[in-house]
């Protein structure tokens, strides 16, 4: 197939999206508990650790229950979250100095190391090393999204209290938030799914044969996804076998 070799900005958002929004309500739900349980001592920092694992739980693929946020495991890394946290700070703050730009790399290259380090189990420091290299040759795509979405939200705030004022300014104010988190925690599952996954294993995507059984409207949109970051050998199967050009399939898209 011909394909970019690249993971683009366009890609990552158009995706990212549409992750985001299959699970919006899973999404909302989980925030809600969350909110309601954040003042019980204990209990908060497992939910707080799990739903900073969102990303991770979207980039499986599957639709996540709102309950996931109480499930003990996350608990035990609380010693390890909050020593990643902290370390991160200690070089982000001093870094913000230097004219800013510095601080913004800096912020980028760690921007996996939460995830790799409660969806791997690494050491807080291996977590941040393997996140340097694994966005490596990717900031200004993980720059522009979060850049992009940024603008969008602050654009659609200016819009709202144009229009509005009052409580229904605060309604639509919640709407937009609500849009805006769908879609960076959507965005944020692709971009780490894709960047990390085929470093960890040391394979190049477009090295590597694919297949995939079932190309729905979910299957195809990943289809879309692995050729935006390069893949190149792509074989879609569905209930009567191999898709070629030309095969008599029962739905157009396919």
């Amino acid at each position: 197939m011909d394909a970019q070799r690249k993971i683009t900005v366009a890609g990552v958002i158009s995706e990212g999206i549409g992750l985001g929004i299959k699970n919006a309500i899973s999404m909302l739900g989980a925030t809600i508990l969350w909110l309601l349980t954040i003042w019980i001592p204990y209990l908060n920092v497992g939910t707080t650790i799990a739903m900073t694992t969102i990303p991770i739980e979207l980039s499986k693929g599957r639709v996540i229950s709102p309950l996931f946020i109480f499930d003990g495991k996350y608990r035990k890394f609380m010693g390890e979250y909050f020593t990643l946290i902290g370390l991160m700070y200690l070089a982000i703050i001093p870094a913000l100095f230097f004219m800013i730009v510095p601080g913004i790399i800096i912020s980028i290259g760690w921007s996996l190391a939460i995830y790799i380090l409660l969806d791997k189990g690494v050491a807080p420091g291996e977590a941040m090393i393997q996140s340097n290299k694994a966005t490596y040759g990717y900031k200004w795509t993980i720059f522009g999204v979060s850049l992009l979405l940024g603008v969008a939200f602050y654009i659609l705030l200016w819009i709202i209290f144009a229009i509005a004022d009052g409580g229904f300014a605060m309604f639509l104010l919640f709407l937009v938030s609500i849009v805006y988190t769908v879609a960076a925690l959507g965005c944020s599952a692709v971009t780490a799914a894709l960047i990390n996954a085929l470093r960890v294993v040391g394979k190049k995507m477009e090295d590597v044969h694919i297949v995939l059984n079932g190309p729905g409207a979910a299957g195809t949109a990943i289809i879309k996804m692995l050729m935006t970051a390069g893949a190149k050998d792509i074989i879609a199967v569905d209930q009567f076998g191999t898709l070629y050009k030309g095969c008599n399939s029962a739905e157009a898209h396919k």
